[in-house]
């Protein structure tokens, strides 16, 4: 029996199924296993059916990206389809068993370049999840803009939130990871900048685990390379966190969130009434960084923004 290659775009399950299925004929059998680039056009449209959240120009942007970043195609398998195997799998939380099927891999192949995908992924978030300006000068326009907040928000440069996303981990942990929904999840906390872009993501976290204590480990911990706010600058947190120098957070035991306003209109103080205006201005955050949305979109979108931005 001959010896069959991972990368292989064959394997002996495929040509069993063309042996036995009547829809196929030899045109359609010859084209599929002498040309390379039947390959890059079934990609194509796995991409366009299963990658629906990513705009097809972006999805070839990050390809190249990645490959500056030092994915490598390989002999029978390119840097489209490992993407596209990376991006089915961590934003429909496709199994390895799934991608197989779909992509025609086996599941060495398929873990193989989802973890040479995910290292060039790591490899790229230097580049992108940082601070446009490092070092925060000036007002944003959207702030200087709108006269309700300007000039009482004139020195905030972002926003800091969690989010809970949902996650598989081992039975031993699992506990751990239980959250307020109940189910196992990452509290992931992450900062969003007035551009609507990321600049600083931390995942990892149990979602047992307080948004305060999290906050915390990040501000003391120098290798995780966290954008401090600079003098006189500040970031603008929820009642969730503390707020020493440099973090904005609302009036306590006061109405804060945007539906209470709406029930009852009208400020019954000037607490509520900065309340009402840093809510505000953070919802823009809350709506964009929804744990109910799909992370990779967001993730996306902010990427796209970037790009806007530097070009």
């Amino acid at each position: 029996m001959a010896s069959w290659n991972d990368d292989s775009p064959l394997n002996e399950n495929t040509l069993k199924d063309w042996n036995d299925d009547s829809q196929w004929n030899e045109d359609d059998r010859s084209r599929q296993i002498n040309e390379e680039l039947t390959q890059y056009e079934a990609v194509g449209a796995l991409v366009g059916h299963y990658c629906e959240i990513v705009d097809k120009h972006v999805f070839h942007l990050l390809c190249t990206k990645l490959e500056e970043h030092g994915l490598r195609k390989s002999k029978y398998v390119g840097i489209e389809e490992m993407v596209a195997m990376f991006l089915n799998t961590v934003a429909h939380g496709q199994c390895n068993r799934m991608i197989q099927e779909r992509f025609q891999r086996s599941g060495e192949t398929v873990s193989r370049h989802f973890h040479n995908v995910l290292q060039a992924f790591l490899s790229l978030l230097s580049e992108l999840i940082r601070p446009i300006d490092p070092t925060f000068r000036g007002t944003h326009r959207k702030i200087e803009t709108d006269p309700r907040y300007y000039p009482f928000f004139k020195d905030a440069i972002g926003a800091i939130d969690g989010t809970h996303i949902q996650c598989v981990v081992p039975a031993a942990k699992r506990d751990k990871f239980i959250g307020r929904k109940g189910n196992p999840s990452q509290n992931v906390m992450a900062v969003c900048d007035w551009h609507m872009c990321f600049t600083f993501v931390l995942a990892g976290w149990e979602g047992s685990a307080h948004d305060a204590h999290i906050f915390d480990s990040v501000i003391t911990n120098s290798s995780l390379n966290f954008p401090h706010p600079p003098p006189g600058k500040y970031y603008l947190v929820d009642a969730g966190y503390p707020t020493p120098n440099g973090y904005l957070g609302p009036y306590r035991s006061e109405r804060y969130h945007l539906p209470d306003f709406r029930r009852q209109v009208g400020f019954r103080n000037s607490n509520e009434a900065f309340n009402y205006y840093h809510s505000s201005l953070r919802f823009d955050d809350d709506d964009f960084w929804n744990e109910d949305d799909d992370l990779q979109m967001g993730m996306t979108s902010s990427w796209g923004r970037r790009k806007e931005r530097e070009d």
